[in-house]
């Protein structure tokens, strides 16, 4: 008997169930950092500086059920919104998938093990600060490691 192909790679994002999207999130946080975006350029800009509401030491969101009613700029990614957010970072599974790429090897549904994306250095463990714990001045903690790919 031939082994089925994941699910990843036969089921469209739009056509996931909530289970297989949730699994498609490699647990990394890019998108719980503070983006700053140019008024004239629309340039995205990404910091330091984590939600309040993200765990750092297991990189999950405290309230994730609840988070978009907490947080109000909270964007939820969804099915219907993934093509119109432009602040996924290159790295991150959904935009891949939607963009017709292959999910990286450190991801977890490839490793089998949820602390790969930690140990691949693609998490914003160890990396930020929980917003409002540094300098007022938020342009202070912008950072370019988020938008590369190899980080």
């Amino acid at each position: 008997m031939k082994n089925q192909a994941p699910f990843w790679q036969t089921t469209s994002l739009a056509d996931m169930d909530d289970a297989q999207w949730e699994a498609v999130c490699d647990g990394c946080a890019k998108c719980c950092l503070v983006k700053l975006q140019d008024e004239d350029t629309g340039e995205l800009a990404f910091t330091n500086l984590a939600c309040r509401q993200l765990d750092l030491g297991t990189c999950r969101c405290k309230t994730y059920d609840q988070r978009t009613e907490i947080v109000s700029d909270c964007v939820k990614l969804t099915k219907d919104n993934l093509a119109q957010i432009d602040f996924m970072p290159p790295s991150c599974a959904y935009r891949l998938l939607n963009e017709g790429q292959p999910l990286p090897d450190w991801h977890p549904l490839l490793s089998g093990r949820p602390d790969s994306v930690v140990a691949a250095g693609m998490s914003v463990h160890g990396r930020v600060i929980p917003e409002g714990d540094g300098d007022e001045d938020v342009e202070n903690h912008v950072v370019v490691w988020p938008l590369d790919e190899k980080n």
